[in-house]
């Protein structure tokens, strides 16, 4: 019960009569006022911090789009809009081609390609590519449904 009643004391009576300014030092201190000078250093400093910020992020969209070795695994070939919310995308990965049905709840895989059944190898202008896809992947579609 003793300990309790001298933290009590310690936390409210003690400290704060510590670091209490009595009345007399109160009016010696003089008031401050912010300069020019103050200011300027307020905004030197703010321009520094923001400048530090947008290069830092500036790096890293710079950063992102590198890849190593300068080869790409995996890259969107092409893509056809069934409707709303429904593709169906061609991606890259390595030799291998595959069709993908992507739907907002799900991504299947429909059909993989390799070796000479790949639609397209190398990269083309984006408007010859989106009809170029459209066209072989009805044939690949037929093609398949003779099966």
């Amino acid at each position: 019960m003793m300990g309790k009643k001298t933290v009590t004391w310690l936390l409210f009576w003690w400290f704060p009569a510590c670091f209490a300014v009595s009345a007399a030092d109160a009016s010696k201190q003089a008031v401050r006022t912010v300069s020019f000078g103050d200011t300027l250093n307020w905004g030197v400093g703010l321009l520094i911090v923001l400048a530090i910020f947008f290069l830092c992020v500036w790096g890293m969209r710079k950063l992102s789009g590198i890849t190593i070795n300068n080869t790409e695994k995996m890259r969107v070939v092409g893509g056809l809009s069934l409707g709303m919310r429904e593709k169906v995308i061609l991606l890259q990965v390595g030799k291998k081609q595959l069709i993908l049905g992507v739907t907002p709840g799900r991504i299947e895989a429909l059909h993989v390609l390799e070796g000479d059944d790949c639609l397209n190898s190398e990269p083309s202008p984006p408007m010859a590519r989106d009809g170029g896809f459209a066209q072989k992947l009805m044939q690949v579609m037929k093609g398949r449904s003779d099966d």
